[in-house]
């Protein structure tokens, strides 16, 4: 006899069932519906990225009243003399600076440094780029094209609603 016939035949390998699930998978089936709820909860928590920013604060009545003041203005358009309106906007923003900031001594201020002036109180208005607002009410016939008077009046109306 052979040492391969003293071996017992093979027994055939039970079934493997899928029931019950090994302890790992019961850890699992508790943990998917935590980690679910937890990440819901995250993001009703959080604020969402949709909500608007924080707009501009509402304007005190001094800055109200400038605005009106701005708006009043008679613009000079269609190539009149721009002198009398470039002088206006600068009383108007003297006198803003004055109430804002009394110490500054900003109203005795003229040319490059007035501009400098008002650019570091709103960089977000531009001033600096309109040297024409101190130097064209100096000019005899000083005009300006339309794009430049909604430009102009346009920084000159940010930097009264901005400035710090």
């Amino acid at each position: 006899m052979s040492s391969l016939e003293q071996l017992q035949p093979l027994i055939a390998p039970a079934p493997i069932s899928a029931w019950p699930p090994a302890p790992g998978w019961w850890a699992l089936l508790v943990l998917l519906p935590l980690l679910a709820w937890g990440v819901w909860r995250l993001r009703h928590l959080r604020p969402s990225k949709s909500e608007p920013a924080p707009t501009e604060q509402p304007l005190d009545p001094i800055r109200l009243e400038a605005l009106a003041e701005l708006a009043r203005l008679p613009k000079p358009y269609d190539g009149a003399p721009a002198g009398a309106w470039l002088q206006q906007i600068n009383a108007l923003l003297k006198r803003l600076c004055r109430n804002h900031y009394p110490n500054s001594h900003s109203h005795t201020l003229n040319g490059r440094q007035w501009l400098a002036f008002l650019d570091n109180r709103c960089p977000a208005a531009g001033l600096t780029r309109w040297m024409v607002l101190v130097e064209g009410a100096y000019k005899p016939e000083c005009k300006l094209d339309d794009k430049a008077i909604a430009g102009l009046s346009q920084s000159v109306e940010t930097w009264i609603r901005k400035h710090v």
